[in-house]
């Protein structure tokens, strides 16, 4: 037999739909961004083979600089659309730091010696503890996934500019504030048991070692369930940008509590109430009131591929993919519909899920050419939903038009994002547009 022939045979016996998707001539190509012509010769780094490696020249996506309202912070977004699996590269891991200088630039990370660096841990405790990167290596340790996520990620409001409503924003733009890790580091419960940490301590007070001392209280509950002192990411130590050479990692909660470049953990019995948490994290409610200490991230999927800024090439096959995730534990199910949410069906969930970490779904779809919108929703292991955008109004008591005119950022905004395919390809936002 031809092996040639062979081949073609077990190509086309993958699946009817993929077979469906020949049948047309070809599968259509969904484009995103230009690609360097093939015919080009090859250049290669002058770095030696033995070195830290680089990616492809032709691969050239990257981080986003933040704007808007949150251009006084030091951030970028994650271009999760072209991310493949369920790890972001550390290059491309999303950043936000609030800390500024006086003249009220973004500050740099600080440069912090693992040598000479220090953990602390006092307060409610029998027994203070100082430990060094060294000390930390010495104990047992984890390696778990996990997502970390900004508050803000999603947030369909605010001032200035920012692209997140606007119809040509990306994956990138919407959600683009979050992003996953395969991270290691030691369990706080065990510290905390070296400590002797005592029976009336109700919370921590973690603060980090940058300029402005970002501190942030976290309960107690909390801490003793999943909590972990990181200084390992994908592999390697976390980088200065994520908080070298140690962190606090608090699984599923909204990202300022993952405090960065750690210094201190005080046992305490009640939150510290520093200037950030009565001031910047509360969100304001239209009724003038403020939610305080919001902790955890509600269940929330994005499809990646199409999403905004992407072009199908035609009618024909293609393979939605997209992620999905749960501050309260693993994703159970995520549904696609690619009819503009009147019918929804069971996308697959690929391994790996974890625990409050990013999951990758795929759904087959053989799209018809005729204008129409896709979208996913995510349900967690504790069967909770991800809402509509009417759902999550009606849970905060407001109109949906709020989220529009509303001169305050929603926090925690998890409403299911469709993307609009129009009859030549293109693929758009329409929330709120």
């Amino acid at each position: 037999m031809n092996p040639k022939q062979s081949g073609r045979r077990r190509f086309l016996k993958g699946g009817p739909l993929l077979a469906a998707g020949l049948a047309v001539g070809s599968i259509p190509v969904l484009s995103g961004r230009s690609q360097t012509p093939e015919d080009e010769p090859p250049q290669r780094s002058s770095k030696s083979r033995n070195s830290y490696g680089e990616r492809s020249r032709f691969e050239n996506f990257s981080q986003r600089r933040l704007g808007g309202h949150l251009s006084r912070d030091y951030g970028f977004r994650n271009p999760m659309q072209d991310q493949l699996g369920i790890i972001t590269p550390v290059p491309l891991h999303f950043i936000l730091d609030h800390d500024r200088s006086l003249e009220g630039l973004p500050n740099d990370p600080p440069d912090l010696d693992p040598k000479t660096h220090r953990l602390l841990i006092h307060g409610m405790v029998d027994r203070p503890l100082t430990l060094s990167l060294d000390d930390l290596k010495r104990l047992p340790s984890v390696t778990r996934f996990h997502f970390l996520e900004c508050n803000a990620n999603g947030n369909p409001t605010g001032p200035n500019g920012e692209p997140r409503r606007a119809v040509t924003a990306t994956a990138q733009d919407t959600h683009g504030l979050t992003s996953c890790s395969l991270w290691t580091g030691v369990p706080l419960p065990l510290l905390l048991e070296k400590a002797g940490v005592q029976k009336s301590a109700t919370w921590i007070e973690a603060e980090g070692a940058e300029s402005e001392h970002h501190t942030k209280s976290i309960p107690m509950q909390k801490v003793m369930d999943d909590c972990l002192v990181v200084y390992g990411q994908n592999g390697e130590a976390v980088r200065p940008e994520q908080g070298y050479p140690m962190r606090l990692f608090v699984p599923g909660y909204e990202g300022i509590n993952n405090v960065k470049w750690l210094r201190r953990i005080k046992i305490v019995d009640e939150p510290y109430m520093g200037m950030l948490e009565t001031t910047v994290y509360p969100s304001l409610r239209v009724d003038g009131k403020s939610r305080w200490f919001q902790f955890e991230m509600g269940p929330k999927s994005v499809i990646t591929r199409p999403s905004g800024g992407q072009q199908l090439a035609g009618a024909g096959f293609y393979e939605i993919s997209g992620l999905a995730w749960s501050g309260g534990g693993k994703v159970r199910r995520v549904e696609v519909s690619t009819d503009s949410g009147k019918t929804w069906k069971d996308a697959q969930l690929q391994d790996p899920i974890a625990s409050k970490s990013h999951t990758r779904f795929v759904f087959p779809w053989e799209w018809n050419g005729q204008e129409t919108s896709i979208l996913s929703r995510c349900t967690d292991e504790r069967n909770m939903v991800q809402p509509t955008k009417e759902e999550f109004a009606n849970l905060f008591k407001i109109s949906v038009d709020y989220f529009v005119t509303g001169a305050n950022q929603i926090n925690h905004f998890n409403a299911i994002q469709p993307w609009k395919i129009g009859s030549g390809g293109s693929v758009t936002n329409p929330l709120f547009v």
